[in-house]
């Protein structure tokens, strides 16, 4: 007797017929695909045996309905993304969600080296500078109303120059008859001391420290030969051709102050009312 070959689910006979073996079992097709092939997502059919079957998460698809939802482009070798609950090619995704490049108008593809400033996005090799032309990368830039300069050439164009070497000033400085000059620059005329930050005066539009100016062109005091400034609060008495710092304007013989006083010149010295009567 020959043993019988049915199928688990209808028991016809399969002798010449298609099956498929489950575990459980032989199953003829009609049978297999009612009780095992899933239901397209796409179409909502039956996937069949002879179909080939794409799989996403927890979807199951034709491979004809695994298809781009904006161009129809099929998905079934090519990259997507899912986007809610449609299914997108790489080209429609970008084309809808990605940003453009504010320098050539295309599309910054996801992953690609981009830069985003002020609410703007531009490929890598697009971030230029406007001046040298040179892409910025990484680098520090100087944004200048529409254009963005790399820092040398912003310094270039737009920094002030210092007045005495020519070179740029980055930062700091010192500003002296509404010119800029380093700090290092701005020197004495004279022994060429560094003046930022110190008392200084100047002569025929030269800057001068208090001791350079007070050698080179400040009167002498006729008592203690010394430059008299006017710096620092100082004054001074002149009479004739004569000068004295307040505190050296004492009479010759008794030393005592004659700012404000009445006083008697005698050939060289100056002397109070009291001492000019003994003479």
């Amino acid at each position: 007797m020959t043993e019988c070959f049915d199928c688990d689910n209808c028991k016809e006979s399969l002798y010449g017929r298609k099956y498929i073996q489950m575990d459980n079992g032989p199953y003829c097709i009609p049978c297999y695909d009612a009780h095992f092939a899933n239901t397209c997502d796409e179409c909502k059919e039956l996937i069949g045996h002879d179909c080939r079957e794409l799989y996403y998460e927890d979807r199951h698809y034709h491979e004809h309905c695994f298809r781009c939802f904006r161009c129809d482009r099929s998905l079934a070798d090519e990259p997507f993304t899912c986007q809610g609950e449609e299914l997108l090619c790489n080209d429609c995704y970008c084309s809808e969600f990605s940003s453009k490049c504010i320098a050539c108008e295309k599309t910054v593809m996801p992953g690609s080296r981009k830069l985003e400033y002020n609410g703007q996005t531009w490929h890598e090799h697009c971030f230029i500078c406007s001046s040298c032309q040179q892409p910025i990368g990484s680098r520090s830039f100087i944004p200048d109303k529409k254009d963005y300069y790399c820092v040398p050439c912003y310094e270039s164009k737009f920094a002030p120059r210092c007045t005495r070497c020519k070179k740029t000033l980055t930062k700091g400085g010192v500003t002296y008859r509404d010119e800029p000059w380093h700090k290092e620059c701005f020197v004495c005329t004279g022994c060429k001391t560094p003046l930022a930050g110190q008392q200084f005066t100047s002569q025929d539009d030269n800057p001068y420290c208090i001791k350079c100016f007070g050698n080179l062109y400040a009167k002498k005091c006729s008592a203690c030969t010394k430059p008299i400034t006017g710096f620092g609060g100082g004054k001074y008495v002149s009479f004739e051709d004569r000068h004295w710092h307040h505190n050296c304007f004492n009479c010759a013989r008794c030393s005592t102050s004659l700012v404000g006083k009445g006083f008697i010149p005698d050939k060289d010295e100056i002397l109070c009312r009291d001492c000019s009567s003994d003479l």
